[in-house]
């Protein structure tokens, strides 16, 4: 079952298409100075709120409300939103940067310049032919989801070490809330519920959208695989996880599950990851489509 809200939201775009479309332009004009007198009402509404709810350094209830993704969004509209931009893109790249650190890469915010957002990458992710895709799409989304008013996101560069990192040059080019960046990329975000018990001892199977998907946690972080082993082809899953290593119960292949995979007895094998978000709630979202074939 989807978000209710934002099932709304999309039946609210689908209405204004709708009346934009009308072939009567008096009808046409009268809906839209409606929708536009609406809106004027209920953002005053919200102004009156939040000048009561007050400074949200000092007071729990005005950043509980910012916090809140369906009030964030219409704080936003209204330019109502008591968050500072670079504070909400420091926070976005917060939440994906254990997945950064998956394929042994990090992420500095150098400054926020109107709607674009300047990034330097960090570390190496080589050795991982889906990593240039998959943090793209990891960060455009974490970004899109806490600051949706960055319409582009930069990199300037990585840090110089060996082997010679890759220089990612990002573009949201959907504007402001990633859907089509991510649907350039051939994949979209879906929601896979709550971390599977048994992830932090095995590899644990789940099937999202008719895709199998190996999860795994460690440290209380979770990661996505494709649940097959590059050596053998064979099945992990329920193969045990040690000390961030699984390994798999055909070949022996042991893979860091915390390092894009990578494998511990040939460097030239990798497991395929999944593009994965910790959601604050404990469930875990997953780009289908992205880098690795799933």
């Amino acid at each position: 079952m989807g978000d209710p809200a934002s099932e709304r939201v999309t039946t609210i775009e689908r209405l204004l298409d709708e009346v934009e479309s009308l072939p009567d332009s008096q009808a046409r004009e009268l809906a839209t100075n409606l929708v536009a007198e609406l809106l004027e009402l209920y953002g005053e509404g919200l102004a009156r709120v939040m000048d009561r709810a007050g400074d949200p350094e000092a007071n729990g209830l005005a950043r509980e409300l910012a916090e809140d993704e369906l009030v964030s969004h219409l704080l936003l509209v209204h330019g109502l939103h008591p968050v500072p931009i670079e504070e909400r893109v420091q926070s976005a790249l917060d939440e994906v940067r254990p997945y950064l650190d998956s394929h042994g890469g990090d992420v500095e915010l150098l400054e926020v310049d109107g709607a674009v957002a300047r990034l330097r990458m960090e570390g190496s992710c080589s050795g991982c032919p889906s990593s240039a895709m998959t943090l793209k799409l990891a960060i455009e989304q974490a970004i899109a989801k806490s600051a949706p008013e960055i319409e582009s996101v930069e990199a300037d560069g990585a840090s110089p070490a060996p082997p010679a990192p890759t220089l990612l040059q990002i573009e949201n080019a959907g504007g402001g809330d990633g859907r089509e960046a991510a649907r350039a990329n051939g994949a979209e975000w879906t929601s896979a519920g709550p971390v599977p018990d048994g992830a932090a001892e095995r590899g644990v199977l789940i099937e999202i959208s008719g895709h199998p998907i190996l999860v795994c946690s460690v440290d209380d972080t979770p990661y996505a695989y494709r649940p097959v082993c590059p050596a053998c082809e064979a099945a992990l899953e329920d193969a045990p996880l040690r000390n961030g290593e699984i390994a798999c119960s055909e070949c022996g292949k042991r893979f860091d599950v915390r390092r894009a995979g990578r494998c511990l007895d040939a460097p030239q094998l990798h497991l395929e990851p999944i593009p994965l978000l910790a959601d604050e709630d404990g469930g875990i979202r997953l780009a289908l489509g992205a880098g690795a074939a799933v």
